[in-house]
């Protein structure tokens, strides 16, 4: 049994994972450049940080309003087509972005970005479900979610030096940075409808005894489950758990947009050039992609995920909080280094964690109704530490906002996991069915 499970999700994990990666990457760096773009892009256009913050955050309305309906779609038609087709319109209105004139043109492109996003990170939550099973998802989730501070490890030096190109073929250095870091996503979509399949019933390149094996695994993890949440659009909609698990993950990605969008900003008040900020802006998101991989299989190898969520969130509002209360560059750095370390390690195990809440016919409706409101915070967030910063000339009042409410996030999670075991206990079995081995 053991050298079968090894065997199949070896294959599974090197054949879609390197590619999901690399899609993630371009598509998290393709939705926070923006945050570098307006080191200049700001003044040339005349932007006020309320601009920038309503612009960087206007994506989000589109994303919340068209990540339900994308997913349903993707459950029907395959996953295979719908995330390339993803790719594609998100690359192209990316690059867009450096053709825009004035406040009202930067709205439009950034809502029409959002509407063409949405459902890629739902999408693939729900695609891992269907091809692994939940005790290899929380090292396998890392590993793909750890693109989002790859993104900004690599993209932040890159954004910078593009900065610095202001001129090049008659254009300024942020159109250059939208035009290079967009594209790629469209020629990407092509090798992901080559390497993807649907189903393991159509992955040719898994042996009979694999595909069986899978499927038993699957199925005896779907019946184990404690499912707080029916199956039906319906009742994923109007579920009091759900509701609950979108504001939790409200929180959770204010931290993420919080220091994503203004980070360069934080780091270029630090007296610092745009080369310079942009290798010293890595740093946070390198400290994250290290603590979320670490984690993620920590989490794996104990099998427990309920700690694995409240530790590392609670460690983000501390670091996060404690980071707006020091003016010594490198230790705020040192905190927004712990935040970063705190929120990208929560948000994996979050999504392996979440499945167990849920029936099977309910996953794939609940990923997207959570992820669509809780990034909801990616406008308020910006809108708000912008805003802010316009009236008192800091976005420390902004980011103690987004540490209060993290605390917040983390009792209302506790709560949620402390109901689901009453209702395992009551039913008179685990929370979590241990694996058969043999």
């Amino acid at each position: 049994m053991q050298d079968i499970e090894k065997r199949t999700t070896t294959k599974v994990i090197r054949r879609f994972l390197p590619i999901l990666v690399v899609s993630f990457i371009l598509c998290f760096l393709d939705r926070v450049n923006v945050g570098f773009a307006t080191l200049t892009m700001s003044k040339d256009l005349g932007f006020s940080n309320t601009v920038f913050g309503l612009g960087a955050g206007i994506f989000f309305i589109a994303y919340f309003l068209f990540e339900v309906p994308s997913n349903i779609i993707l459950e029907k038609v395959g996953a295979r087509f719908w995330i390339a087709r993803i790719m594609i319109t998100w690359g192209i209105l990316s690059a867009a972005t450096a053709f825009v004139w004035d406040e009202w043109s930067f709205y439009a492109i950034r809502f029409l970005l959002g509407a063409a996003e949405a459902g890629f990170f739902p999408g693939i939550a729900f695609y891992f479900t269907l091809w692994l099973p939940s005790r290899h998802r929380g090292k396998v989730n890392s590993m793909f979610l750890a693109s989002m501070p790859v993104a900004s490890v690599i993209g932040s030096p890159i954004s910078g030096w593009l900065l610095s190109l202001d001129g090049m073929w008659g254009l300024h250095g942020w159109q250059l940075l939208f035009i290079i870091e967009g594209l790629p996503s469209v020629f990407v979509a092509f090798v992901v409808i080559y390497l993807l399949r649907d189903t393991p019933e159509k992955a040719e390149w898994l042996d009979a005894d694999e595909k069986a094996w899978l499927a038993d695994e699957l199925r005896r993890e779907r019946e184990n489950a404690t499912a707080l949440v029916p199956h039906g659009v319906l009742n994923v909609m109007k579920s009091p758990i759900i509701l609950l698990l979108c504001v939790v993950y409200f929180g959770v990605t204010a931290f993420n947009y919080g220091i994503s969008f203004f980070l360069p900003q934080i780091v270029r008040d630090f007296g610092l050039s745009f080369v310079q900020t942009g290798f010293v802006a890595a740093i946070p998101p390198m400290c994250g992609a290290i603590g979320m991989v670490l984690w993620g299989r920590h989490s794996d190898k104990h099998n427990e995920r309920r700690l694995h969520v409240l530790l590392p969130l609670s460690l983000a509002a501390i670091g996060l909080g404690s980071a707006t209360l020091v003016s010594v560059p490198v230790l705020k750095l040192a905190f927004l280094s712990l935040a970063a370390v705190g929120v990208f390690s929560t948000v994996p195990v979050f999504w392996v964690l979440m499945p167990s809440l849920l029936s099977a016919g309910a996953v794939a409706v609940a990923f997207a109704v959570v992820n669509s409101v809780g990034n909801l915070s990616g406008f308020v967030a910006p809108y708000v530490v912008g805003a802010l910063k316009d009236a008192t000339g800091s976005v420390n009042p902004g980011l103690q906002a987004i540490s209060l409410f993290g605390f917040v996030a983390v009792a209302l999670l506790a709560g949620i996991i402390r109901y689901q075991q009453s209702v395992a206990r009551a039913d008179d079995r685990p929370v979590r069915a241990k694996p058969a081995v043999s």
